[in-house]
């Protein structure tokens, strides 16, 4: 089996799409840590999706951020957090919603957080890893697809905040500027 694996990740990253700039959000209702769904229909205006961990260490390194991010933009960008990872796994029950509402109480997040459990909405997305983030703008197309700064797992290291520029250059009505680098973290926890 070990030998194989570095041959079946390639073939799942290609069978996942790939979101590109002016693609339409794809269509979801989840369930939140609040209980109640929340549909992709209702959102209005630009929208930030943010797939998170409740484990993963680049998410907790990045959350600070995050949650400054969305404040800073209250009432002119939504926000919606979401967790695909699987939560069937003794290792992972802290990735379903107890564990979710749990997180969310204790941070503070400014946002829905909703749960993927059956993981159609990762796939939907093509996302890959934790945190990763899916700008869309007011007419519910692509903006922007990339990391939330340089800073990697270190506030102090952040030189440069591209989602907040991508945010801002929406909100302006222009599409972002510069190439989107790839978000980094953790990889998403698959079913099975």
């Amino acid at each position: 089996m070990r030998l194989l694996l570095p041959l079946l990740v390639p073939t799942l990253m290609a069978q996942a799409p790939v979101l590109k700039p002016g693609d339409p959000m794809p269509p979801f209702a989840l369930p939140g840590v609040d209980g109640r769904v929340l549909g992709s229909g209702s959102l209005k205006g630009p929208v930030l999706v943010v797939f998170l961990s409740t484990q993963c260490p680049y998410v907790k390194a990045a959350e600070a951020r995050i949650k400054a991010l969305a404040s800073a933009f209250t009432g002119r960008l939504t926000v919606v957090g979401i967790n695909s990872n699987e939560s069937e796994s003794e290792a992972r029950r802290e990735e379903g919603l107890a564990g979710m509402k749990a997180r969310h109480a204790a941070q503070g997040y400014p946002f829905a957080y909703l749960k993927d459990e059956d993981q159609t909405v990762i796939r939907a997305f093509g996302g890959l890893c934790t945190p990763d983030f899916f700008l869309f703008d007011g007419h519910g197309k692509l903006a922007y697809h990339g990391r939330l700064d340089d800073g990697g797992g270190r506030e102090e290291a952040v030189t440069r905040q591209d989602l907040r520029e991508a945010v801002e250059a929406v909100l302006a009505g222009r599409p972002p500027s510069g190439e989107a680098k790839p978000s980094r973290g953790c990889s998403i926890k698959w079913k099975g």
